[in-house]
């Protein structure tokens, strides 16, 4: 049995949250807070599996309660946001900062549990709580992630785009990874990030500070520029055609999700070939593994984040498990193997990873 603690300061919303939890019969509510201070009180001795926790509450908000849960008792917490309030949107990945495992949108209405939206949930509330997490010293806010791999301005010709692919934990390992490539680094770089509609915008708005390229979520038609990291948009497949551009389709899901990782990489092993290096972050299922294979097949540079660093090892360990991952990396040694590959200082980058791959 999963126990769950509900953190809200809407009785209203503390009520959908556990009418929808407790329809699945693994899961157990086990307490209720209606202020962050109060969570903090009743967590030890409620012992829960998991947390959810609301953002904007009056006292303590849902980034400084989650610091301080995680500080006392490492449980995972879920954050259960409103997706129709930017400001909470981009408040809630703050809370990724601080120690929350995910983002999730927030439930209206008590009813039977039909819809996708629904089943996403429980399912992310169940896997979540399998995550092990520890305790997190106290310590301020990081400050933006600063590149601390070595780089030239020289580059190595022939890969011509990065794609990447990560789904459940994906938010903070792409603000190591991106947030560690310099501001002249010479390929575009293409991500689809798996994550409930209405947040991607707050995602990347959250991410820019933390990085020297430029991020924006994709237009359709828009040609792909060095400089730039574009994210799939809301409920849209993202590819690249030959020309380099953007295009953005309607077409049926592929492995229950829209946009996919697999409708990425299978644009990119069309248009690029063997001149491109593919990544898999952590992530549930297995979105973008064959299409990873046939990347490798192609002469693709591939990687794979590896299973200790990893929320859920799914997509990249499937992909290991096809025999189509170049590297088996963690997030810090996939900068480095990228400025290796696509530029830096080449004899320093490689005595940096120390034959880790």
């Amino acid at each position: 049995m999963i126990r769950v603690f509900i953190v809200d300061d809407s009785p209203t919303a503390q009520q959908c949250i556990a009418h929808l939890l407790s329809s699945d019969k693994d899961i157990e509510i086990v307490g209720f807070a209606d202020s962050g201070e109060e969570a903090i009180e009743k967590i030890e001795s409620c012992k829960p599996d998991l947390v959810t926790m609301d953002i904007i509450m009056a006292g303590m908000d849902g980034i400084k309660t989650t610091r301080a849960i995680l500080e006392r008792y490492p449980v995972p917490i879920v954050i259960v946001s409103s997706c129709y309030n930017p400001d909470e949107v981009e408040l809630s990945y703050r809370a990724i900062e601080a120690g929350a495992l995910a983002i999730l949108p927030k439930p209206t209405v008590i009813g039977t549990v039909v819809n996708s939206v629904d089943k996403e949930f429980v399912r992310t509330i169940k896997v979540m709580a399998e995550v092990k997490v520890i305790k997190r010293r106290k310590t301020k806010l990081e400050s933006p992630v600063k590149c601390f791999y070595p780089f030239n301005g020289s580059y190595q010709r022939g890969v011509k785009i990065v794609a990447i692919g990560a789904s459940t934990g994906g938010p903070p390992v792409l603000q190591t990874l991106l947030g560690g490539l310099p501001a002249d680094f010479p390929v575009p770089i293409v991500v689809v990030q798996h994550i409930s509609p209405g947040f991607i915008d707050g995602m990347v708005r959250w991410l820019q500070p933390f990085c020297k390229l430029s991020v924006k979520v994709a237009e359709d038609k828009e040609g792909i520029k060095p400089g730039n990291i574009y994210f799939a948009p809301d409920k849209k497949h993202m590819g690249i055609d030959r020309k380099g551009c953007v295009f953005l389709s309607d077409a049926p899901t592929e492995h229950g999700v829209r946009p996919s990782v697999s409708f990425l990489f299978r644009s990119v092993v069309e248009t690029y070939g063997g001149d491109a290096i593919g990544i898999l972050l952590t992530g549930m299922g297995q979105d973008g593994a064959d299409e990873m294979l046939k990347m490798h097949q192609n002469r693709a540079i591939t990687m794979a984040q590896n299973q200790e660093s990893c929320v859920i090892f799914g997509m990249p360990g499937e992909a290991v498990r096809l025999g189509g991952v170049t590297h088996v990396l963690s997030p810090e040694q996939i900068i480095n193997k990228l400025l290796l590959y696509c530029g830096g200082n080449m004899k320093q980058a490689s005595a940096s990873s120390n034959g880790r791959s």
